[in-house]
């Protein structure tokens, strides 16, 4: 199974759309750095773990590597260089919704997908209908996540058209 490093942000959204224990039915291993974790999420999301997320230590080599990020990404978190440090590391996908970390990361050549590309895949893994996928997308925006919506709604339509 691949492995998928996410940031906070990507399981919040879900979890807005009420889909979060969905994800853990994808063909795909998730993880967070254990620093991330244990500062945003054990304390309200610590159940994360029971439903399929994983901890991952960052070597010295990629804690190094993450201070120099730390140090000169303007706008991205401390977590969030954490775990695109983690994901350059086990060279795999970085899974995030957020702008800065986004551009930061596809600069350092992690491949990069964000929200979309999970409900999108929940769609075509038939763990969502499209109907269900739409709702999950109101929900997240009606408690002010932040997506690009007409970009998020255009793409179930195009899943529909297949």
């Amino acid at each position: 199974m691949q492995l998928l490093i996410s940031d906070a942000n990507i399981l919040i959204d879900l979890e807005e759309g009420r889909v979060l224990e969905r994800l853990f039915q994808l063909p795909y291993h998730f993880s967070v750095p254990d620093v991330l974790f244990a500062e945003e999420l054990e304390n309200q999301h610590g159940y994360l773990l029971e439903m399929g997320l994983s901890q991952r230590e960052l070597s010295p080599q990629s804690l190094q590597y993450a201070a120099g990020l730390i140090a000169h990404a303007t706008g991205v978190s401390s977590n969030d260089c954490f775990a695109l440090a983690l994901a350059k590391q086990e060279q795999c996908p970085l899974l995030t919704g957020d702008q800065r970390l986004r551009g930061v990361a596809e600069q350092e050549g992690v491949v990069v997908m964000g929200t979309i590309w999970v409900i999108n895949q929940l769609v075509q893994h038939q763990y969502l209908s499209i109907r269900d996928a739409k709702d999950a997308y109101e929900r997240m925006r009606t408690n002010g996540r932040r997506l690009p919506w007409e970009l998020a709604f255009r793409s179930l339509d195009e899943l529909m058209g297949q």
